[in-house]
C-alpha cells in the first residue's frame, strides 16, 4: 500500500517541486482543475497592475507604441511556440480557440477545395463540432463523425481536412499525433490539431511531425486567466497561400495604411482579425514566465507519474465504492489528467469541493482531475483519493446541497 509519507518523500525529491512557488495558491486547497482554470502565477498582478495603473491610466494611447502594446500577440505567440514545437513566427495569439478553429478550418478546406469532407470525432470537446459543422455548411463540405478507434481508418482520398484534439477533454486519451499525422498527409489531407489539452502539460512535436495547423486556449495549462485569449499556429510552408476567412484590418499587410481593399500580411499576423485583449494578451504573456527553464521531457515526466499513483490509489482505496476508471491506464495514451466514473459523480465532485479538493465534471457521470505539473504536489493525489474514500463510504455526498446543480460544473 502506498502510503502519504511515500508521496511526501516523492515531493522532496521532485524537480519540479521550486515551481509551485510561482503559483498564487491557497495553502488549504488542492487544486486538481488546472485542465480547465489555470492557476494564477504569482508574478500576473504586479505585471497587471504596471498595465492598469502606468500603461493604461497615464501612458493613455500612447502605450501602443510606448509599452509595446502593439506586438504583444507575436511576442506571446513566440513563447507558446516553444512549448508546442513550433517555430518564430509560426504561432500568434488572438480571438478565442473557437474562432481561430473556424478560421483553420475554412483555410484549410480552401487548400482542398476538390476535397469535401472534413473528418472528425464523435466524442471530442462540443464546441470543435459546432464550429466544424457551421464550416462544412458554408463551404458545402460534408462533416463526417466517426469514433475515434475509427480515425485512422477513415481517412482517405475524400477527406480535405483532419481536424483532432491531441487530448480528449473527458477521458484524457491523447492520440498518436506522428501517426495520424501521417496518416493524413499520406492521403493527401491537411490536420488540424486542437491543444487544449496538451499544451503547457506536456511535450507537443507540431513541426516534428509536419503538422498542418493547431489551435489552442491560454487560461488551461497555460495559465493565462480565465477567458484568456487563445492562440492559432500555422506551419510556415502553409504561409504565403493561406487564405482565411476573417480578414480584419489587423490582418493587413499595412493596416495603418488604411487603404480600402484588403492584402493579407505575409506572414502569421494575417491570422489576426481585431485589435487584441490587450489586457488579457499582457496577462498571458507574464503567465508563460512560469515555464521559464523548464525541461518538457521533465514536465512530463511527473505528469505520467501523477496520474500513474493516482490510478493506483484508486485501484487500492475506491475499489467497491461505485467508481470506474475512465481514463486510459497506459500513461502513453492518456495526457495529464485521470477521469473518474460514478453513477453520482456530480454531487460527489461538489462534496470534495467543499472539503477544498478541487477537481470538475463532465456529464453524464465523469469526475475529472487534472495534473498541472509545475505545482501539483504527489501527497495532493494521496490526500485527494483519501477524502474520495471517505465522501464515498459515507455517502457524504448524498447531500441536497451537493445535488443542486450550477451554472458550470
Amino acid at each position: 500500500m502506498i502510503t502519504r509519507e511515500q508521496c511526501a518523500a516523492l515531493d522532496a525529491a521532485d524537480p519540479l517541486a521550486h515551481c509551485r512557488a510561482r503559483f498564487n495558491l491557497p495553502a488549504d486547497t488542492i487544486y486538481l482543475d488546472g485542465n480547465s482554470l489555470g492557476a494564477m502565477p504569482a508574478n500576473v498582478p504586479a505585471r497587471m497592475k504596471t498595465a492598469l495603473e502606468d500603461e493604461w491610466a497615464h501612458g493613455l494611447i500612447r502605450s501602443w507604441n510606448d509599452a509595446d502594446w502593439y506586438p504583444a500577440p507575436q511576442r506571446t505567440g513566440n513563447k507558446i511556440a516553444k512549448l508546442i514545437g513550433a517555430g518564430p513566427g509560426e504561432v500568434i495569439v488572438a480571438d478565442s480557440t473557437s474562432v481561430n478553429l473556424f478560421k483553420v478550418l475554412v483555410a484549410a478546406t480552401r487548400m482542398r477545395a476538390e476535397r469535401r469532407v472534413i473528418l472528425a470525432e464523435r466524442t471530442n470537446f462540443p464546441t470543435d463540432v459546432y464550429i466544424a459543422s457551421s464550416v462544412a455548411q458554408m463551404t458545402g463540405c460534408e462533416l463526417r463523425c466517426v469514433d475515434p478507434e475509427e480515425v485512422m481508418s477513415s481517412i482517405d482520398d475524400s477527406v480535405a481536412v483532419v481536424s483532432l484534439t491531441h487530448v480528449n477533454y473527458k477521458s484524457g486519451k491523447r492520440y498518436d499525433m506522428e501517426a495520424v499525422t501521417r496518416k493524413a498527409h499520406e492521403a493527401g489531407a491537411l490536420i488540424v490539431w486542437d491543444l487544449c489539452h496538451s499544451a503547457g502539460a506536456m511535450p507537443v512535436h507540431l513541426n516534428g511531425c509536419e503538422a498542418d495547423f493547431a489551435v489552442g486556449c491560454g487560461y488551461k495549462y497555460l495559465n493565462g486567466g480565465p477567458g484568456a485569449p487563445a492562440y492559432v499556429f500555422v506551419a510556415k510552408r502553409h504561409l504565403a497561400d493561406l487564405n482565411q476567412p476573417l480578414t480584419g484590418w489587423h490582418g493587413h499587410a499595412k493596416p495603418f495604411e488604411f487603404t480600402h481593399d484588403y492584402a493579407p500580411h505575409a506572414g502569421i499576423d494575417r491570422m489576426l482579425t481585431g485589435t487584441a485583449p490587450q489586457l488579457g494578451v499582457i496577462a498571458l504573456e507574464a503567465a508563460l514566465e512560469a515555464f521559464e527553464g523548464v525541461d518538457l521531457e521533465v514536465l512530463r515526466a511527473k505528469s505520467v507519474a501523477l496520474g500513474n499513483l493516482m490510478i493506483e490509489l484508486a485501484d487500492q482505496h475506491l475499489a467497491g465504492l461505485g467508481c470506474t476508471l475512465a481514463s486510459p491506464r497506459d500513461a502513453g495514451q492518456r495526457g495529464s489528467q485521470v477521469s473518474l466514473a460514478h453513477a453520482e459523480g456530480y454531487a460527489v465532485m461538489q462534496a470534495l469541493i467543499a472539503r477544498k479538493v478541487i477537481g470538475d465534471f463532465r456529464a453524464p457521470d465523469i469526475l475529472r482531475f487534472g495534473f498541472a505539473p509545475l505545482y501539483v504536489r504527489y501527497a495532493d493525489i494521496w490526500d485527494t483519493v483519501s477524502a474520495l474514500k471517505d465522501i464515498l463510504e459515507t455517502c457524504a455526498w448524498d447531500n441536497e446541497a451537493f445535488h443542486a446543480r450550477k451554472s458550470v460544473t
